[in-house]
């Protein structure tokens, strides 16, 4: 069934304004137009959109997303490449998730050393991101 934009939004969970932009990045076909001008979308769109949107939540990049889909449209194509894609981004995740876990480990380290109050010349969260400790 036909849909406007307002209903591709509402069954998608994906604002108007970002269909509008997905659209001009070419993520989307442009959609058929009615006399009047209105955008028309079909089922393939709540599916591609679909796809875009849980791409995002697991990361991937506009560029990204429309490299897969360019990988999942292939008639001849092999799920290798589509693995390969999605096996950089895990890498991409853990290398990422590893530095937020040092980062997190060092403020901790900060946070209980500092006994939250005294002189700030005696702060060891200042005197650690002074480079004095």
């Amino acid at each position: 069934p036909r849909m406007n934009i307002g209903q591709l939004s509402r069954r998608t969970g994906v604002p108007i304004d970002t269909v509008r932009y997905y659209e001009k990045q070419r993520l989307l076909p442009p959609p058929t137009r009615s006399a009047s001008g209105y955008r028309h979308y079909e089922a393939d769109d709540v599916l591609r959109l679909n796809f875009i949107r849980r791409a995002k939540v697991l990361g991937f990049t506009l560029d990204e997303i429309r490299d897969l889909l360019a990988l999942s449209s292939a008639r001849d194509g092999d799920m290798a490449a589509i693995r390969a894609a999605a096996a950089d981004k895990l890498a991409d995740v853990e290398r990422r998730l590893a530095e937020l876990t040092r980062m997190r480990d060092g403020l901790r380290t900060l946070v209980e050393a500092c006994p939250g109050h005294g002189a700030l010349d005696q702060c060891p969260i200042v005197g650690a991101l002074g480079g004095e400790a």
